[in-house]
């Protein structure tokens, strides 16, 4: 009689069998074809973070962080794919990995996934999904941050003047919201976000000719960021 195998030793068997056919020789051609071809697809990372890029202040090193980010990416993948035991041994390992960086900005976290999808996917061998991926990624950033959309945009206002003013100054005042109001015995330092098209600035000069307002200053709005 031949031997019974339970349900689980059937699952065993098959996810073994179906690994093991789907292994990739960890070779020296194939360690040197998925960096190169990751390295080639970092640079295009790079490029295309600093032609979109649209914060105040772009970070260089965080931009070479992308390339190493999917070089490292790339060269943990790579074993994983070739052996089983490896693999779990890794999976362990990188769970106790933390990053504590904080990113502001949607866009660098969008970046650096893309970084990550870019090793992962190249260190798998998936080249083809890796360059027509990131090539269609890399256009449509490009067109995107190219389309200049129309309507109104944040800006911080800061108004210096005496008090007792609240009432004239927000008959002048486009549609705004407080941010921040500073009395002092010289003064009020009023901060309000407003919503208007770069060529409408004309109300500056109404609230400035107010008698009692000493300056106002109107400054681009970006979230966290003020430029």
């Amino acid at each position: 009689m031949g031997e019974t195998l339970s349900f689980r030793d059937i699952i065993k068997k098959s996810i073994l069998e179906e690994f093991t056919y789907s292994n990739q020789p960890l070779t020296l051609n194939r360690m040197v074809i998925t960096l190169l071809i990751t390295f080639i697809i970092g640079l295009f990372i790079f490029f295309v973070y600093k032609k979109t890029y649209k914060g105040v202040l772009y970070t260089r090193s965080f931009n070479v962080a992308l390339i190493l980010v999917a070089l490292v990416t790339s060269m943990i993948i790579m074993p994983i794919t070739s052996n089983l035991v490896l693999s779990l041994g890794m999976v362990g390992a990188l769970s106790i990995v933390r990053f504590r960086t904080a990113i502001k900005d949607p866009m660098d976290i969008g970046f650096m996934f893309w970084a990550i999808s870019a090793g992962l996917t190249s260190g798998a061998g998936f080249y083809v999904l890796t360059i027509s991926g990131s090539i269609i990624i890399g256009l449509i950033l490009i067109i995107l941050s190219g389309i200049k959309f129309r309507g109104t945009e944040p800006y911080l206002l800061v108004i210096h003047y005496r008090p007792g003013m609240d009432a004239i100054i927000n008959r002048v005042l486009p549609k705004h919201k407080v941010k921040s109001k500073t009395v002092t015995k010289d003064g009020v330092e009023l901060t309000l976000e407003v919503r208007v098209s770069r060529n409408n600035t004309s109300f500056l000069n109404n609230i400035l000719r107010l008698e009692g307002v000493k300056d106002a200053s109107l400054i681009c709005y970006n979230g966290d960021y003020v430029s």
